[in-house]
């Protein structure tokens, strides 16, 4: 057994146990912060709904896919999953949702079938739109540290990317004038990945104790759980036999 394997079980195994009586104690106390949470998580979605609105075009999901991009983003993937069971719901109550990518149709297709994605899916190949959003950013903007991401300057690891992941909201009134009412980047995104409510109350909790400390040291694309493959810091996934440029400089 690996050392960091004990760890984990060694963790787990001297975890303090209790009656059911001391432990119905401790489960009301955590009651009322996990209340005073639920009340404040009211409160910023009321104040994130009271934010001042721009008028713009269009209501996506920012999907970090560049043209020629032959690697998957795993936490892209893992969010536009959790939407697809429910877009029958958000439809059902006012909301509509799609996703946008740099990358050309052709190639947003592929992805799409390969994953069995239905969602509405837009390529803004040949557009500003991802630049205008401060998710795709230009080799000048990298190489002079003029990239800004998640309304601040885009952190080094960035430097290596020319797309990034984000979520934006819009709403359209009755005249059909497009408004700009939020827009959330890096874990901010986490607001829409329920499995982290459910990881969040198992004993392991979310267990990310690899080498990036997220969600890149487990999550796959779903259909290459136990296939194998490598995920890059930034996410990104490699299929066993990828040949992109990556691989072949680390070949070199």
């Amino acid at each position: 057994m690996s050392a960091q394997m004990m760890e984990k079980t060694d963790r787990v195994s001297d975890h303090e146990i209790v009656s059911r009586t001391d432990w119905l104690v401790a489960r009301k106390d955590l009651l009322q912060r996990e209340k005073e949470l639920t009340r404040l998580r009211d409160q910023l979605s009321a104040e994130r709904r009271a934010l001042p609105w721009v008028k713009i075009q269009l209501f996506i999901k920012h999907f970090m896919m560049g043209p020629g991009q032959a690697t998957q983003c795993v936490g892209c993937s893992l969010e536009v999953d959790h939407l697809e069971g429910i877009l029958v719901h958000l439809q059902n109550h006012d909301v509509s949702y799609a996703v946008v990518a740099r990358a050309p149709i052709e190639e947003i297709e592929i992805v799409r079938k390969r994953m069995g994605w239905k969602f509405p899916w837009i390529s803004s190949y040949h557009s500003h739109f991802n630049y205008d959003f401060n998710v795709s950013f230009t080799r000048e903007q990298i190489s002079s540290g003029r990239a800004l991401y998640n309304y601040e300057k885009a952190p080094e690891w960035a430097a290596e990317l020319e797309d990034l992941s984000g979520d934006s909201v819009f709403f359209r009134d009755r005249s059909g004038q497009i408004f700009h009412t939020y827009s959330t980047f890096g874990r901010g995104g986490e607001e829409f990945l329920g499995i982290y409510r459910i990881l969040d109350v198992m004993p392991k909790g979310r267990d990310e104790n690899g080498p990036y400390r997220s969600l890149a040291d487990w999550a796959r694309p779903r259909n290459m759980y136990s296939r194998g493959g490598s995920v890059e810091p930034n996410g990104r996934y490699h299929q066993p036999d990828c040949a992109c440029t990556t691989h072949q400089s680390a070949a070199a």
